[in-house]
């Protein structure tokens, strides 16, 4: 298997890099990123045989099979269906669009060319998440709640590293995608109630720093997700799930019972590690022929309730 990393010298594209490097019989064999210099220096570090600055250059090459977009948020769809009709299958980062209607484009566009293209939603693939969802598939637990918060000190427009971006991050779109996925795969079921609100929003980032989000489904579970882009602290999401049958702390890809006891979850997949897990995924949905967990298809859903809370928010600031 061959793939090409695109924004490999991001945040996200670093992790993807090292997570590939765990996996046998796949070959990063191009990069892409904005700056020429960067991206020749990271293929050298890396001993990757080419680099380039276009993605068009990478796509042209009957050495990449695939490519993860590791780019900004508002390139996605646009790149995910160049992708595919370079004939190359795609997993996009997490989320493959701003917006429902370029979603349902890209979601066409899987359908017409078949290829596999998936979207990086990774707490489908943490082992911590996947502990909780063996359970309740298993019969053993129901969720009652999910009390999920998202938290990050962002007052400037910087990365994951701390380095300065050339986009504006969401916490509707990206962040809280996150957690409507997860919330809505875990239960197996769309949201049926939704409700949001949002502070202020930042006089030159244009965004709300924070955001309060509520969803029920049809049985009954619910979801309060709060998010902040002001929290002076340590960063990250952090998961709580409240079941009929105990309570389990997730952060990342670890898990705790509620009383903050350490749970083992080495057992549950190959890896501990979440990104590797996902990358794992898309390489092997590849090789079989099948259809990816968290497939572009799949996620879809996530898509439309994000959709119905942008609504919410618009409907908000109107009155």
């Amino acid at each position: 298997m061959r793939v090409c990393v695109a924004g490999a010298y991001g945040a996200f594209g670093i992790k993807h890099l090292d997570a590939i490097a765990a996996i046998d019989g796949v070959t990063v064999t191009s990069v892409v990123g904005r700056n020429a210099e960067r991206v020749a220096a990271l293929a050298a570090e890396r001993g990757i045989g080419h680099a380039t600055t276009e993605l068009s250059e990478a796509l042209a090459r009957d050495d990449v099979d695939g490519v993860i977009l590791a780019t900004p948020t508002q390139m996605h769809t646009a790149q995910a269906i160049e992708c595919m009709q370079a004939g190359k299958h795609v997993m996009v980062e997490i989320p493959m669009a701003d917006n429902l209607a370029d979603s349902k484009r890209l979601v066409a566009v899987q359908a017409e060319t078949g290829l596999v293209a998936m979207a990086g939603h990774t707490r489908r693939f943490n082992p911590s998440h996947q502990y909780i969802r063996n359970k309740i598939e298993a019969g053993e637990l129901k969720i009652q709640q999910m009390d999920v918060q998202t938290y990050f000190f962002r007052r400037t427009n910087t990365n994951a590293k701390g380095e300065a971006r050339s986009w504006t991050d969401h916490l509707l779109w990206h962040h809280a995608c996150h957690t409507i996925d997860l919330f809505q795969y875990q239960t197996g079921q769309e949201a049926t109630q939704v409700q949001a609100m949002q502070g202020p929003i930042h006089p030159t980032l244009g965004i709300a720093l924070d955001m309060s989000i509520g969803l029920k489904v049809a049985d009954g579970a619910l979801c309060t997700l709060s998010l902040s882009f002001n929290n002076n602290g340590p960063f990250g999401t952090f998961f709580r799930y409240i079941c009929d049958n105990g309570t389990y702390l997730a952060r990342y890809d670890d898990l705790y019972d509620g009383n903050d006891e350490k749970i083992d979850v080495s057992d549950v997949a190959v890896s501990m590690n979440g990104i590797e897990l996902q990358d794992r995924e898309f390489f092997e949905a590849i090789r079989e022929g099948r259809e990816p967990n968290s497939s572009v298809a799949q996620v879809l859903g996530a898509m439309n309730t994000l959709d119905r809370l942008e609504h919410c928010l618009n409907e908000g600031e109107k009155k």
